[in-house]
């Protein structure tokens, strides 16, 4: 029999990191190893009881188990252009035409990928940034032209360094403020030079914005530029700042010609959400900002640890830092991330993530996450103190 081959557009990526690199951490658990996982992004704080509730009566009835829209429920919809509204400052939003739910954003960066994106033109990708930019605008044919993002420029775009790329083929690029993994925070300057660059050079700004509430009062949205719907997208979740990242719930807002090519992909790849999440979603997107107060409460008592875990590693961590993480360089001596983070696995039997996985800038660095409890970060905490003290951590 002949031999059966995958598609060639496989060969490009690889499997997701931490789909690898959980599989371990489950085995390690198996065979008795009390790990504590400071990895990945995922809130282990519940959902809005209002957000449960609504899910669960839905479910009780016994018409809401059928097939949704791609388009999600107008109600959903409305909800998304409320909450851009009420948080954001973004006004007419139209519901039925600018507006596109998401099974979580990741899959829409994919699904702009494949409708934007012709085998041979560019991207521009931020390095460091979210390794999914890469592997999905790789898989729709694209050619990757990384911009670096360096300490030495706040980790924001040099200005002058993109006009000197070569743009006549870029199509999409891919931007993310708050920014994952350097917790650097958005600002409305930079959003205005980002329309500014895309209009003058015909390039889709794509703006990934699920951090904005997360250790910040003053949410901000690309959306909020004027004329910024007609060169940019932005897409957004509920997964960090409602604690809903199982649900799955996400959201694209843009012009109606962007939102409908996205459907032109989205449509013959999904078949939309359960209801039950979607009416959850709209409940929780009534939430006011006492639970946004009281979400940054935890995760600035929990970020103030992470700074000593930091500082327990010999790494330095920048102050003011946004989102979920902490993102610190290791020390001079050290060999690379990947190194770093597997001797402290080993040793302290604590999961970091190295930050070679954000691309060559992150050679030198290493994220933690906050999505854990106080009580653990200071157990991981101790867990390294012990072994500073006894010369066993190096």
């Amino acid at each position: 029999m002949k031999e059966i081959k995958p598609a060639d557009r496989i060969a490009s990526v690889n499997e997701y990191y931490f789909s690898k690199k959980l599989k371990e951490i489950a085995g390690l658990r198996a065979a008795g190893a009390d790990i504590i996982s400071l990895g990945i992004g995922g809130p282990d704080l519940p959902p809005p009881m209002a957000a449960t509730e609504a899910a669960v009566a839905c479910l009780e009835r016994h018409d809401s188990h059928g097939y949704q829209m791609t388009v999600g429920l107008p109600e959903l919809r409305r909800g998304f252009a409320r909450w851009y509204e009420r948080y954001y400052g973004v006004e007419g939003l139209d519901p039925d035409t600018e507006i596109l739910p998401l099974i979580g954003s990741k899959e829409g960066v994919m699904n702009i990928a494949m409708a934007y994106v012709n085998p041979g033109d560019a991207v521009l990708v931020p390095d460091p940034g979210y390794p999914t930019y890469t592997s999905a605008s790789r898989l729709a044919g694209a050619e990757i032209i990384s911009y670096s993002l360096d300490p030495d420029h706040d980790y924001l775009p040099d200005w002058d360094a993109l006009e000197k790329l070569p743009l006549d083929k870029v199509k999409l690029m891919w931007v993310n403020y708050p920014h994952m993994p350097t917790g650097t925070p958005a600002r409305m300057d930079v959003y205005r030079r980002l329309v500014d660059f895309g209009r003058r050079h015909g390039i889709i700004i794509v703006n990934d914005n699920p951090y904005s509430f997360i250790l910040n009062k003053t949410p901000l949205s690309i959306m909020s530029v004027p004329g910024a719907k007609d060169i940019a997208i932005e897409m957004n979740s509920l997964s960090k700042c409602l604690n809903m990242a199982g649900w799955r719930v996400g959201m694209m807002i843009s012009n109606s010609t962007f939102i409908s090519a996205v459907l032109r992909v989205k449509s013959n790849i999904d078949s939309g959400q359960p209801r039950a999440i979607m009416e959850g979603a709209i409940a929780a997107l009534k939430e006011g900002p006492e639970w946004f107060e009281m979400l940054n409460t935890i995760y600035s008592r929990r970020q103030k640890v992470g700074y000593q875990i930091m500082d327990a590693l010999g790494c330095r961590a920048r102050e003011g830092q946004q989102g979920l993480f902490l993102w610190g360089r290791i020390p001079a001596e050290s060999k690379g991330s990947e190194a770093f983070a597997q001797m402290v696995l080993d040793k302290a039997r604590i999961f970091i993530t190295p930050g070679f996985i954000f691309g060559s800038q992150g050679e030198r660095y290493i994220r933690i996450s906050l999505c854990t409890s106080s009580e653990k970060l200071q157990e991981a905490l101790e867990r390294i103190n012990v072994l500073k003290d006894q010369s066993l951590l190096c």
